[in-house]
């Protein structure tokens, strides 16, 4: 891995972990969907400006296509949207831990679904990294947290996990920008169609709201998602995923900086445990990947 696949992979840990304060704060003064639906669609008209600038082609391949819809659906609409709408009621480093488990998630269903090799130390990570997630949530349900939106944002995970399992793959063969566009208009489709669905629409714009709106559309919303998929086609999506042992020290922090999210000595220890879980249930993968490449 060189040094910049490196940067790529902090940049976009970071900003990814940071999206859920600024949406924290998005949905204190607006409907969470509707929202959600507005941003992507300003993301994506941007996103396939930029790309028909760059001179990049509508023409996808079908895997790439079966990509974009597949994570258009998956983790713009119901991975964030499930996660948007569960902020109304759960802190953001609450759904920052929950959210990542999806390499835990994606870990145990290769292993135990596809019968992908795991070694001894894949199998520690795994336990360690959801013994310190239901460390984490034990203390936080015990005070008071909401177990609706703890839920909402568990199925989220979910589907974001199912989301990676599908497309293993499929991201490569450029247009990486234009990618990216499509998969946030179909996102806003699906979304603008939910929102008077399941929420009466409001917003009360303030500083606050347009700062961290604007932030969440241009640098989670266009630029964390393109750093992402230009790192899966440098590095391959497992050596990238070893990013997300970072979220949650990154997504604890964040919120604890700008939302003054406290963070107990319970939470401390379940965010080191879960952290060091998921570095080696990605470290052990890494192992196995270059194990059969070598065979």
């Amino acid at each position: 891995m060189d040094l910049r696949a490196i940067a790529m992979g902090l940049a976009f840990a970071f900003i990814w972990s940071s999206a859920f304060t600024s949406a924290r704060i998005i949905v204190a003064d607006a409907s969470p969907l509707f929202s959600l639906a507005l941003r992507f669609l300003i993301s994506g008209l941007l996103g396939v400006a930029i790309a028909r600038a760059m001179g990049q082609s509508w023409r996808l391949t079908r895997a790439q296509w079966y990509a974009t819809i597949l994570f258009g659906i998956c983790q713009n609409a119901l991975y964030l949207g499930l996660n948007f709408y569960a902020m109304q009621t759960v802190q953001a480093s609450v759904a920052a831990i929950i959210a990542s488990t999806m390499p835990l998630i994606v870990a145990l269903a290769s292993w135990t679904l596809f019968h992908e090799k795991l070694r001894p130390l894949g199998v520690f990570g795994l336990l360690a990294g959801f013994a310190g997630v239901a460390l984490i949530m034990s203390s936080r349900i015990s005070a008071g947290a909401d177990l609706f939106g703890v839920m909402l944002c568990g199925l989220g995970a979910l589907a974001l996990s199912f989301a990676t399992l599908a497309v293993r793959g499929a991201t490569s063969g450029g247009n990486f920008m234009m990618v990216v566009g499509l998969q946030m208009l179909v996102g806003a489709a699906i979304l603008f169609l939910a929102a008077p669905v399941f929420e009466t629409i409001y917003i009360h714009p303030n500083g606050p709201w347009l700062l961290a709106f604007a932030y969440t559309t241009l640098f989670p919303g266009l630029l964390a998602t393109l750093i992402w998929f230009m790192l899966l086609n440098r590095i391959g999506a497992i050596r990238a995923a070893t990013f997300h042992f970072l979220n949650p020290v990154f997504g604890v922090a964040v919120a604890a900086v700008f939302l003054g999210e406290k963070l107990g000595p319970m939470d401390a220890v379940g965010v080191g445990i879960t952290t060091l879980g998921i570095l080696a249930v990605q470290v052990s993968r890494q192992t196995d990947q270059r194990s059969k490449a070598s065979t």
